[in-house]
């Protein structure tokens, strides 16, 4: 790359403290990096073990229901179902991770309040109430991971951008820079000590 600047001496100060500033730069954002991909990592993890166990849940919840709309028809199983309220039972926060804003559900787990009568209904009804409702704490927790896992990836591409800027292109620039006025600077030396020796020379001579 051809270096278009003058080699002076405060030209080469303003690109030692460039090559410095960039190089801690690099260093500040490869350790928000790690630790960004550090808890993602952690998260899918969890993702996976909530994924299991939603699946584990919908299998007993829809086992439970088959036999509900067997023994009890369909009809009833959806009349009871439409009484259900819909659930507002839970609160969005967020906290921040290395700068990145990342959900925080909280809710309150309680046992389902039946909204239907003991009288008409059977056990396979009850079960599978109690397994949906196990299953709607489990989809809280999972949006959760989720929706986090998206934004701290969003994040971790980004500073993957701004470090790859910094360590391939900003930091040879500089240190281009700085080695080629060294180098003028340095020869520039050399030739005036030469003059001076040279004339020192010249002035012995006439003497």
């Amino acid at each position: 790359m051809a270096v278009n600047i003058a080699p002076t001496k405060s030209n080469l100060m303003s690109a030692n403290s460039s090559l410095e500033f960039s190089k801690k730069g690099f260093e500040l954002l490869d350790k928000k990096r790690n630790v960004l991909i550090r808890e993602m990592m952690g998260l899918i993890g969890r993702a996976k073990d909530i994924q299991d166990r939603i699946n584990s849940t919908f299998t007993e919840a829809y086992e439970a229901l088959e036999v509900a709309n067997m023994t009890e028809g369909i009809s009833t199983v959806e009349s009871i179902a439409m009484s259900v309220d819909e659930t507002e039972d839970y609160e969005v926060l967020l906290r921040s991770v290395m700068g990145v804003e990342i959900p925080s559900i909280k809710f309150d787990k309680e046992n389902p309040q039946p909204s239907y009568s003991f009288y008409r209904t059977n056990n396979a009804l009850d079960i599978a109430v109690i397994k949906f409702h196990e299953v709607k704490y489990l989809i809280y927790e999972l949006a959760e991971v989720e929706n986090s896992v998206y934004r701290l990836a969003m994040e971790v591409k980004k500073t993957q951008k701004r470090t790859n800027a910094l360590q391939n292109i900003q930091i040879p620039k500089f240190m281009e820079i700085v080695k080629y006025i060294q180098d003028v600077l340095e020869e520039k030396e050399r030739e005036d000590f030469f003059r001076l020796k040279m004339v020192k020379k010249k002035s012995a001579r006439k003497k």
